[in-house]
């Protein structure tokens, strides 16, 4: 039921299993694709290396092609051919993209909502992370069409280099923190455009408790929309934001279908539904709203 819960149990397996392997020898890894989905496609994402071992290719391959390999290996010895055309292109300076609405009282509080722009190269990235990035235009967007004025300031933030090393979300903090910026509340959305179903909080120790004892007033008014409210984990990018002691929220869809798409080359615009899209820019906008408007305490 938790995919977002199972996939953190097993991704270990991915992201280190090539330097655990090379210490037992191994020449490289083949990796069965993080995803509860039987089908052809392999799905990629972040290998990290110990420096001190040799590093080996590590290989993606698709749920179908581990069962086969898994089957054939209980009967027989077998020969696998890799080709890996893989390589370090090295780091280049890529830029996160913000626009804001002014606040027209409390304008030095922010209001933060994002996503991230980057993605991985096999795909579009329609659900990691375009739909995050829609849904947070559509936050603005949505305010200026019905002619609202804040009064805090409204953000949004498409952060880039979520992907390979959060450095998007790493930066912004660190330009934030010397400008002496406080952002009252952070709203990331980065787990795909299918039916929200509600939101989590996280912040620092000493603010957590008091700003989710207050937006839980408004849980009556989202419940009918099939919304609920929980403690633990925001977003990726907007963790580094934490020290500013604001409270950090992350969106949460169904998260039943996102799997069969992350990170593969079938992450595309088709797979996205509109309606399940537009529902999760009105609950951000709903939950965005109440903040500006009632504040925190």
């Amino acid at each position: 039921i938790r995919t977002f819960s199972a996939y953190g149990g097993a991704v270990d397996q991915r992201v280190y299993g090539a330097s655990k392997a090379a210490e037992y020898g191994a020449v490289a890894v083949l990796v069965r694709s993080m995803t509860t989905r039987q089908d052809d496609v392999p799905h990629t994402g972040t290998s990290v290396y110990d420096e001190e071992i040799k590093q080996i290719p590590a290989i993606s391959i698709s749920t179908n092609d581990a069962n086969m390999l898994s089957d054939l290996l209980l009967k027989e010895q077998v020969i696998v051919s890799i080709q890996n055309n893989a390589q370090p292109m090295g780091e280049r300076t890529s830029h996160s993209v913000i626009g804001e609405i002014k606040g027209s009282e409390f304008p030095n509080e922010i209001i933060l909502v994002g996503g991230h722009l980057d993605s991985w190269d096999v795909g579009a990235g329609a659900h990691d992370d375009g739909a995050g990035c829609v849904h947070s235009l559509q936050v603005v967007r949505t305010m200026l069409k019905l002619g609202y004025k804040p009064k805090r300031t409204i953000r949004c933030v498409m952060f880039q280099n979520e992907e390979n090393g959060l450095a998007g979300g790493r930066e912004y903090a660190r330009i934030s923190n010397e400008k002496g910026e406080y952002h009252l509340a952070a709203l990331e959305s980065d787990s795909g455009g299918f039916v929200p179903r509600g939101f989590s909080f996280e912040g620092h120790a000493d603010v957590l408790k008091p700003f989710y004892k207050h937006v839980s007033q408004w849980l009556p008014l989202l419940e009918s929309y099939g919304l609920q409210f929980s403690t633990g984990g925001s977003g990726a990018d907007i963790g580094p934001l934490k020290s500013q002691k604001g409270l950090l929220i992350g969106l949460r869809p169904d998260s039943q279908r996102y799997f069969d798409y992350h990170h593969t080359d079938i992450d595309r615009i088709d797979a996205v539904n509109q309606r399940e899209l537009e529902l999760g820019a009105a609950a951000m906008t709903s939950l965005i709203y109440l903040i500006d408007k009632y504040g925190l305490q």
